[in-house]
């Protein structure tokens, strides 16, 4: 028997493991290369392979994984599929000979400060920050730099360890706070980055690339509000069309941002604040976008990141032919993403039935379900119900956001307390 040519997904886990039915659908085996032997606790429940073909286990010697993957199957491409497989991507595709960003600018991929420092060096406009070194230093900054601050992990996702910050008392407590915790994929944090506080709104522009040229697949506008003690919680996204006229500014920052960073092949998640002094980098993952937002970002524009992935790796003339062209912009779509401000046993969501009725519902993710411990929503590792809105109409798919949004609260979650709470 013949085997299909494969497509290696580096850390194909969470929203990744949709690429491995597409690539079954274009007649190609997916093969999941984990980077770390132990696979982080946010994605354990994805231990059965599925549709994957073989899973290969990174144990540090890049030479011997190649070696695995080019003796096993057919590769034709490498993709990193989670934040933490993109550097691991790079050096197989590039070992492999297989097409890829190579590795020189892997750390500024992966790394946040380095990753504003590489985009300075070109030449684009970029957020004022710190590599913290101590907390006398960033102290000493966040005086000079006056108003808020944000202090984070240099290498992190999924928000884990972001803090803003008003003082430099705060910035500080967050640096002691995050320079030695273990982040969410099981690792020490390295080391600490301070930035500017952006004022502005947040997108998020989300493409794929084949040769050094790049496709918008779809774009997004974040919805925040301050919850549970949190400033600016991510409560919510809604599609941007090209007809508005953010898209064409927020584009052209974009593709500069990737040819900055080396991003020549594969799909890439942007987050990018739009300044009074124009759009300014928050950070890019070099690797797709999370949660479900390819079926959204479907029913809004009739394509997603998996499809053109699949496409610039299966069909690059087709890709090439209309790389340049605006997405189709003739749906509208939102999530929403829950926070509970309770803590306990969860018995019920009692509202659930006035969201389904909405006229643009489409579905609804319950990562917390009746039975289960419900916990207050301070990240997204915390988040309980993600709602997925989607109609032809801009303004029907806006209110029924906001009544999602009026709805989420108190009287959202049915919860036996905890014992003495």
């Amino acid at each position: 028997m013949t085997r299909r040519p494969a497509v290696a997904v580096v850390d194909g886990f969470g929203s990744a493991a949709r690429l491995a039915k597409a690539f079954d659908a274009a007649g190609h085996d997916c093969v999941r290369v984990q980077s770390t032997v132990d696979i982080p606790a946010h994605y354990r429940s994805e231990l059965d392979l599925g549709l994957y073909a073989d899973n290969l286990v990174h144990t540090s010697d890049v030479e011997a994984t190649a070696a695995a993957l080019l003796a096993g199957h057919r590769p034709v491409a490498v993709i990193a599929g989670a934040e933490q497989g993109v550097e691991l991507a790079d050096a197989l595709a590039e070992a492999t000979g297989l097409p890829g960003n190579g590795t020189a600018l892997s750390r500024a991929r992966r790394t946040k400060d380095v990753q504003i420092r590489t985009m300075a060096a070109a030449g684009l406009p970029t957020a004022r920050q710190l590599t913290v070194e101590d907390a006398a230093q960033l102290e000493a900054w966040h005086t000079r730099l006056g108003g808020r601050a944000v202090v984070k992990p240099v290498r992190s996702a999924r928000n884990d360890g972001v803090s803003v910050c008003d003082s430099p008392a705060e910035s500080v407590a967050a640096y002691e706070r995050i320079r030695d915790a273990v982040n969410d994929f099981g690792l020490r944090n390295e080391g600490v980055v301070a930035q500017e506080y952006l004022t502005g709104t947040e997108f998020v522009v989300n493409t794929v690339s084949r040769d050094g040229r790049h496709r918008v697949t779809d774009t997004w506008r974040y919805q925040k509000i301050d919850v549970n003690g949190v400033r600016d919680r991510i409560n919510g996204v809604l599609s941007l069309p090209p007809s508005d006229p953010r898209w064409g500014p927020l584009r052209d920052y974009a593709l500069a941002v990737l040819d900055a960073l080396g991003i020549a092949h594969g799909p890439a998640h942007l987050e990018i604040i739009l300044t009074p002094d124009g759009p300014r980098l928050v950070e890019v993952g070099a690797r797709l976008c999370g949660a479900d937002v390819a079926r959204y970002a479907v029913l809004a524009t009739g394509e997603s990141q998996i499809d053109r992935t699949v496409q610039a790796y299966t069909d690059p003339e087709a890709f090439l032919a209309d790389v340049d062209t605006p997405y189709r912009a003739d749906g509208h779509a939102a999530m929403a993403f829950l926070a509970s401000p309770l803590e306990g046993r969860l018995r019920s969501y009692p509202l659930l039935g006035e969201v389904e009725r909405l006229a643009s519902y489409q579905g609804m993710a319950l990562r917390v379900t009746p039975g289960q411990r419900l916990c207050r929503t301070v990240d997204d590792g915390t988040e309980p119900v993600t709602v997925g809105l989607a109609h032809a109409d801009a303004a029907t798919v806006e209110k029924d956001f906001q009544t999602v949004c009026y709805l989420d609260g108190y009287g959202f979650y049915d919860v036996e307390p905890d014992q003495g709470a």
